[in-house]
């Protein structure tokens, strides 16, 4: 009851009013409407919508109307909103981060017991058994959709003619950034980076650290996560880090364009922009892990599916046959080599092998073989409060104003442990 109430209560602060996308729709004669609400734009947008259509001219039985919501944060807001009005759709993706929270409101359907959902044969690290620690002790909630790894993106070009290959530690991200790095007017920064919440766990976990202790204290990382912050600080200040631009995905999109226009020899982003930034450069992009700090460490990203357990009991089964849907290799295929996300499937892995994709495409096995040094995320109900509401903002405090990295993250932790 008491997680309830804190879920709806912070619905309330989401904003007034009903959603527009709250009302009436409808499907053709004798089909079940499954209303889908997905949260990205672009070629991502294009590929899911292509997939929809897919299912909904294979079969007469149902039908998948997809709703875009914004990015993922305006998702969820509206995701929370319409879930307290009583007007939500059965089927929605949201990043991994907030899946606990909402598994501890009593929103999320209990998928285990869905036959159509037995032997997806998930790539086990992209699942919820293994994306979360203890996530397989759950009952299970959340399905894998588009799912990431961060990666390095290289201007191949600029290293090729400085003989240089891609950072496999920090020192070398140190030295290629400055080598890189061009002072004239007009000139270029060796390296570009958003000042991220997701990239700054990465850099922790290679500091050593973890952003829950094995005790459950939130420890931010504790002496790797001011590490973490430093090499940012550290690299922005003496010039060899693009100073970041905007927040959220608006400084996504503005580190890629900055990559594209030759402005920054190497940036780190997401799996996500592998297929834009191939397209759109005009030079070769080389993709690359990320390097070590003390050891090789990233997080999983992306989004898992959920299905609403408001709904009528004969639309949340006609989700659960799109989700199969989804799962099944051609789909699971289509969307992974049309977009740069990874193939959460092993049967979709094991085809792309044996077709030679991955041979002929190298820059997509990048994220793919980063799952063996993937960090799983702790099953933390309050992680998500603690990402948007107390380290993102003090992360880009500490970079943008040249605040202590130390006095940032104590301060960071206090707030983490106020009841809420």
């Amino acid at each position: 009851m008491i997680a309830r109430r804190e879920f709806l209560r912070g619905c309330a602060a989401v904003g007034g009013g009903l959603l527009d996308a709250c009302a009436g729709d409808t499907a053709p004669k004798g089909r079940t409407l499954v209303r889908l609400w997905f949260s990205y734009g672009g070629t991502n947008r294009e590929v899911l919508e292509d997939l929809v259509g897919r299912f909904n001219r294979g079969q007469a039985r149902d039908y998948v109307q997809a709703v875009y919501q914004g990015d993922y944060f305006e998702g969820l807001a509206k995701l929370r909103t319409a879930i307290a009005a009583r007007c939500a759709p059965v089927l929605s993706h949201v990043v991994g981060e907030v899946v606990p929270y909402l598994a501890r409101a009593g929103v999320l359907e209990p998928l285990a017991d869905y036959p159509d959902l037995r032997g997806l044969d998930l790539l086990p690290e992209l699942g919820q058994e293994r994306s979360w620690v203890g996530g397989g002790t759950q009952p299970l909630c959340a399905l894998p959709f588009n799912r990431s790894t961060p990666i390095a993106y290289l201007n191949q070009d600029l290293f090729a003619r400085a003989g240089l290959h891609a950072p496999r530690d920090w020192n070398d991200l140190r030295a290629v950034a400055r080598r890189l790095t061009e002072r004239r007017e007009g000139g270029r920064f060796g390296f570009g980076c958003p000042i991220n919440w997701w990239f700054w766990v990465a850099l922790v976990a290679q500091a050593g650290g973890s952003i829950v202790a094995a005790d459950g204290r939130i420890s931010l990382g504790d002496e790797a996560g001011v590490e973490a912050l430093g090499l940012w600080q550290e690299l922005v200040r003496d010039g060899f880090m693009k100073p970041p631009p905007g927040r959220d995905y608006n400084a996504w999109e503005q580190c890629n364009q900055d990559f594209l226009s030759g402005r920054v020899a190497m940036i780190w982003s997401s799996t996500a922009f592998l297929k834009y930034l191939e397209a759109h450069a005009r030079f070769k992009v080389l993709a690359a892990p990320l390097p070590a700090g003390i050891r090789r460490a990233v997080p999983t990203g992306g989004t898992f599916w959920i299905v609403l357990r408001s709904a009528p009991s004969a639309e949340k089964a006609a989700a659960v046959r799109f989700l199969r849907f989804m799962h099944a290799p051609e789909q699971v295929i289509t969307w992974s080599t049309r977009t740069g996300y990874i193939p959460v499937t092993r049967a979709a892995v094991s085809q792309l092998e044996a077709q030679g994709y991955y041979a002929a495409h190298p820059n997509d096995r990048v994220a793919l073989d980063q799952l063996s040094v993937a960090e799983p995320w702790p099953w933390s109900v309050d992680l998500f409060r603690i990402q948007r509401e107390i380290v993102q903002p003090r992360l880009e405090s500490a970079v943008i104003e040249h605040r202590d990295a130390r006095a940032v993250l104590t301060e960071a932790r206090a707030l983490a442990l106020e009841p809420t």
